[in-house]
C-alpha cells in the first residue's frame, strides 16, 4: 500500500508543535506494517538546506505566481517529495509568519500551492509512482483534497487529518478566483465558508475519512463549545469521524537511554531519578529539599490553561511543593510566571524559551507535570510523562482523558492508575489535584507503583498506526466495491 502524506510541518526538518511529531513518526511505524509513505513538504530554506541529494522528479513553469519542481529525497529514513517553489517558501522566519509572529499575507497561496501538487500526484503527475491513499494534514494540506474533489484524482481514497480545529485556514472570497478551482467549488457544500473560503471546511467536506487526535476530541468537536464554528459539518460527516491517539517516539524518548539526562533509570531502578530531580534544582534555582517538583513544559497561552495555574501558584507553594516551568507564549502570561518566581526565590523557577534538552531532563526528574489545557486535542507532554514517570495531573479533556487514568481510590487499590485528572477550568479542582497528588506522594511506595503503572503503558506508535492501517485498509474496500 502506497500512501501520499501532505505536511506543512516535518520532523526533524521543521517543527512548531505536535504536528510535525506525528508525520514524523507515524509514517516510520506505518513501514513496519507494509504500508510506505511518502511525506509531501513545503521547500522552506531549513528542508532545502537539508537536501544533499535530490532528484527533480516534476517541473512547473507556473505554481501559483512562479516557478516551482519537485524534488525526491531521502532524508532520515524519511522518504520525501519536496517542493521547492522560492517565490512561496524561500523566505526568513517561521514556516507561517515572519520573524514579529505576523501571518504572510500569501499564505493562502503557498498552501493552496502545497495542495495543487498534492492532487497532481494523487492524479498520476510523476511517471513512477501514483499513491493509494492522500493523508492530508491540519489546514494548510486540506486543499489537497478539494484540488483531487474537484479534478482527475476524484476516486483516490483520502484521509484529513485535524491536529487543532482551532487553525482553519480563513480567508476571503476575493481568493477564489486565484485558487483554479471551477466555480461550482464555492459553495456551501464545497469551500465556501462564512461567505469567504476555508481550507480546512474544503478538506473536511472532501475527504472520504476525517481523523483527529483522541476519541475525546472527536466527540467534544461535535459540539459547539469545542466545534469552532464547524461542528454543524462535522456532525454530518460523523459515521466518517474517527479518533486515534497519537503516539510518540520511544527510541527518542526513553529514559533509560537518554543523553539529556544526569542519570539513566528504567521502571525497575526509579532511585536513579533522584540525580536528575537534583539537577534541576540546581538548573532551576530551586530549593534543594525532598518535597515534590512539578514541571510545566508548554505554551504559555490561555488555551494552555496557564493563567488557570497562574491563579494557585501561592496556594500550591503553600503545600510544599516546588514549580519548574520552561514555556513561551503570551507576554502577559510570561510576566505572571516570573512575577512568581520572584516572590517565591527558590520554590518556582521559569525559564522562558525552549530547550530541547531541559523538556527532556524536567520530564526524567521531576515527581509530576502539569497540564491544565482547556481544550487538548491529543497532548504529547502527558505521554512523555508516562514514559518517564512523570505523574501526568491533567485537565479532563481531550487526549489527556483518554491517556491518563486517574488515582481515585479504586484506580489505586486496582494497581491502575498513571496520574490525576481534574475538571476543565477549574482553578479549584486543579489545586485539589496538586493536594491528591502530594498526599499519594507521601506514601513512597504508593508513589512508586503510580509511576511504574504510567510507565508500563503503551505510548508508542505502533497501535496507532494499526489504526491508521486497518482505516487505510476499509477506504481501499470502499474504493473497489
Amino acid at each position: 500500500m502506497q500512501v501520499l502524506s501532505v505536511t506543512p510541518e516535518i520532523f526533524p526538518l521543521i517543527k512548531t508543535g505536535g504536528l510535525a511529531d506525528v508525520t514524523g513518526a507515524l509514517p516510520v511505524a506505518l513501514n513496519a506494517l507494509g504500508v510506505r509513505t511518502r511525506s509531501l513538504v513545503p521547500g522552506y530554506p531549513v528542508v532545502m538546506g537539508a537536501l544533499k541529494k535530490k532528484k527533480a522528479l516534476h517541473q512547473y513553469t507556473a505554481l501559483q505566481g512562479g516557478k516551482a519542481a519537485l524534488h525526491a529525497a531521502e532524508i532520515g529514513g524519511l522518504d520525501m517529495l519536496v517542493l521547492d517553489a522560492p517565490h512561496l517558501f524561500d523566505r526568513p522566519g517561521g514556516p507561517y509568519g515572519d520573524a514579529t509572529g505576523a501571518d504572510w499575507q500569501d499564505n493562502w497561496r503557498r498552501f493552496a500551492a502545497l495542495g495543487r501538487v498534492g492532487a497532481d500526484i494523487a492524479a498520476g503527475a510523476l511517471k513512477d509512482y501514483r499513491p493509494d491513499i492522500v493523508h492530508a494534514h491540519d489546514w494548510q494540506s486540506a486543499m489537497t483534497l478539494a484540488y483531487m474533489r474537484y479534478g482527475e484524482a476524484a476516486k483516490v481514497p483520502s484521509v484529513m487529518t485535524v491536529h487543532n480545529l482551532a487553525f482553519q485556514g480563513q480567508f476571503g472570497a476575493s481568493i477564489f478566483s486565484g485558487l483554479g478551482l471551477p466555480q461550482q467549488a464555492m459553495a456551501l457544500d464545497g469551500i465556501e465558508y462564512y461567505g469567504g473560503v476555508g481550507f480546512l471546511k474544503a478538506g473536511l467536506q472532501a475527504a472520504w475519512a476525517i481523523t483527529t487526535v483522541s476519541p475525546t476530541y472527536a466527540q467534544e468537536i461535535r459540539t459547539p463549545a469545542f466545534g469552532m464554528g464547524l461542528d454543524g459539518l462535522i456532525n454530518l460527516r460523523a459515521a466518517d469521524l474517527h479518533g486515534i491517539v497519537n503516539g510518540i517516539d520511544v527510541d527518542i524518548w526513553n529514559p533509560d537511554a537518554d543523553a539529556h539526562l544526569a542519570a539513566g533509570y528504567s521502571a525497575k531502578a526509579l532511585k536513579a531519578r533522584k540525580a536528575n530531580k537534583r539537577a534541576i534544582e540546581e538548573r532551576m534555582t530551586l530549593d534543594r529539599d525532598d518535597g515534590p517538583i512539578y514541571c510545566v513544559v508548554s505554551r504559555l497561552t490561555w488555551q494552555k490553561g496557564i493563567d488557570i495555574l497562574a491563579s494557585i501558584i501561592d496556594p500550591v507553594i503553600a503545600s510544599g511543593a516546588r514549580l519548574a516551568i520552561l514555556g513561551s507564549g503570551d507576554a502577559g502570561l510570561e510576566g505572571a510566571l516570573l512575577a512568581a518566581a520572584a516572590r517565591h526565590r527558590g520554590r518556582v523557577g521559569v525559564v522562558i524559551g525552549y530547550d530541547e534538552g531541559l523538556s527532556h531532563l524536567l520530564q526524567g526528574g521531576a515527581d509530576g507535570i502539569l497540564i491544565p489545557s482547556r481544550f487538548e486535542p491529543c497532548g504529547l507532554t502527558q505521554l512523555y510523562g508516562l514514559r518517564y514517570g512523570c505523574v501526568p495531573i491533567v485537565a479532563r479533556t481531550g487526549g489527556l482523558a483518554d491517556t491518563v487514568i486517574d488515582a481515585n481510590e479504586a484506580a489505586v487499590s486496582a494497581g491502575v492508575a498513571t496520574g490525576f485528572q481534574f475538571a476543565p477550568e477549574n482553578a479549584g479542582d486543579f489545586h485539589h489535584a496538586i493536594l491528591r497528588a502530594n498526599a499519594l506522594y507521601g506514601d513512597p511506595a504508593a508513589w512508586a507503583s503510580l509511576q511504574r503503572q504510567g510507565m508500563k503503558a503503551d505510548v508508542s506508535w505502533d497501535r496507532s498506526a494499526q489504526k491508521y492501517a486497518a482505516l487505510y485498509r476499509m477506504l481501499l474496500s470502499k474504493r473497489d466495491a
